[in-house]
C-alpha cells in the first residue's frame, strides 16, 4: 500500500493562518476550498490507494468537547468523498486535548499527566469512532507521534485509548504509533495491544537534521546549517530537544536502524507501516533531497512497509504547492500544476 498525507485540509490551519494572516478566509471557508473530490480523484489516478487524513481536535470540537456541528458534518462529506474515489482512508487524531506535537519540542504534554484532559481525548475518540467506525475503509489513528515522558507510559495510555475506541468501532482497523514522535527505536520498548486488528506506524525523517534542516519551527543551532544526503554528519553540540544522530547516514545507515521495526514486526507477528516521511522543501538541495526520498523508497520496498508520503499538498512538504510564497519560485513547481513531478514520478515507481 502506498500513500499520502492530507495534512493542511483539517489540522494545521493555525500554521496556515500565521503565514499569511492577511489573506486566510477562516477556518469555514479554508476547509471548503483547500481540498475536494478533483483531488481525490487526482490522488487515485497517480496510483495512489489510500490517503491519512489528520484532524486536529479543536478545529471539530470546542473546549468543552461539543462537536461544531458545522465542521464535523464536513469532516464526514470529506471521509464519504474520499472513499467513493475508491481510496482507503487513515483517520488520525493529530492534536487531542492536551497534546501538540510540535510544542512537545519545547515543553512536556500535559495529556500524559493530567486525567480531564484524558478523559477528553477520549470523548473526542467516542464521538469520531461512532461516527466513522461503521465504515469499513476507514482506519482509526489513535493519536498522532506521542511523547509521553516513557514508553511505560504511552503503553499505557494507547491502551486505555483503543479500549474506549472498540466500544463504538468493534471491527475496525487501529493504528497505534510509537513514542516520542513515532520514531523507530521506540518499538524496542513498544508492546503490543491485545487485538489482533491493529497496525503499528513509525514516522521516519531520518536523519532529522537533513530532513528538517533550515525549518524555523525546530530548535537549535544544528539544525540552520546545511546538509548533503548521503553524509557525515558532526555537531559541537545539541541545544535542541531532538538527538541529532551524528555519523554517516547512508541508505546501509538507514537499513539499520529499521532494525526496531522488523525486529517488533517478526517478533508479534504483527503489520507495521510508515505514514509519514518526506523532506521539507526549503532545506536540501535537490540531488540529495531525491537521493533520500529513493533510497526511503528501496528500504520500504525491501522490507515490504506500507508507506504515506507526507505531505500531499503544500505545509513545506507538498508534491504540490499553491499558494505558498516561499516556494513561488522553486524550479519543481515552476508549471502550470504547481506540482513537483519529478518527485511525483518517483514515489509511483515504488
Amino acid at each position: 500500500m502506498k500513500g499520502v498525507n492530507l495534512g493542511g485540509w483539517f489540522s494545521q490551519i493555525d500554521a496556515i493562518e500565521a503565514k499569511d494572516p492577511a489573506t486566510f478566509p477562516g477556518v469555514i471557508s479554508h476547509i471548503d476550498q483547500f481540498l475536494g473530490p478533483t483531488d481525490f480523484h487526482r490522488i487515485k489516478d497517480w496510483g495512489f490507494d489510500h490517503v491519512r487524513l489528520p484532524v486536529d481536535w479543536f478545529n471539530v470540537f470546542t473546549a468543552d468537547i461539543s462537536p461544531r456541528a458545522d465542521v464535523l458534518d464536513r469532516l464526514e462529506r470529506a471521509v464519504t468523498n474520499i472513499t467513493a474515489s475508491g481510496l482507503n482512508l487513515i483517520l488520525d487524531l493529530h492534536r487531542c486535548p492536551g497534546h501538540d506535537f510540535e510544542q512537545a519540542l519545547h515543553t512536556e504534554q500535559s495529556f500524559f499527566n493530567t486525567p480531564s484532559l484524558r478523559r477528553d481525548c477520549l470523548r473526542v475518540w467516542a464521538i469520531l469512532a461512532e461516527r466513522f467506525g461503521s465504515n469499513p475503509s476507514v482506519i482509526l489513528e489513535l493519536l498522532n507521534e506521542p511523547v509521553a515522558p516513557d514508553a511505560d507510559t504511552w503503553n499505557h495510555v494507547k491502551a486505555e485509548l483503543a479500549r474506549e475506541i472498540r466500544r463504538f468501532a468493534p471491527s475496525s482497523t487501529l493504528l497505534v504509533g510509537s513514542n516520542l514522535w513515532n520514531h523507530v527505536n521506540e518499538f524496542e520498548h513498544l508492546t503490543p495491544i491485545d487485538d489482533d486488528n491493529v497496525v503499528y506506524s513509525f514516522h521516519y525523517y531520518l536523519p532529522i537534521v537533513f530532513t528538517h534542516q533550515k525549518a524555523p519551527w525546530v530548535p537549535g543551532k544544528a539544525f540552520q546549517q546545511s546538509y548533503q544526503y548521503p553524509g557525515n554528519y558532526q555537531f559541537e553540540s545539541n541545544n535542541g530537544t531532538l538527538p541529532l544522530e551524528a555519523g554517516i547516514w547512508n541508505k546501509d545507515r538507514m537499513r539499520d536502524v529499521m532494525k526496531y521495526v522488523i525486529r517488533f514486526r517478526e517478533k508479534f507477528r504483527a503489520t507495521v507501516a510508515c505514514n509519514e516521511w518526506g523532506v521539507y522543501m526549503g532545506g536540501p538541495d535537490r540531488q540529495s533531497q531525491l537521493a533520500w526520498i529513493k533510497d526511503c523508497l528501496e528500504l520500504f520496498t525491501e522490507n515490504q512497509i506500507s508507506w504515506t508520503y507526507w505531505n500531499y499538498k503544500n505545509l513545506d512538504f507538498g508534491i504540490i504547492s499553491q499558494g505558498e510564497e516561499l516556494y513561488a519560485n522553486h524550479p519543481a513547481y515552476c508549471n502550470s500544476e504547481r506540482t513537483d513531478y519529478e518527485l511525483l514520478k518517483l514515489l509511483q515507481n515504488h
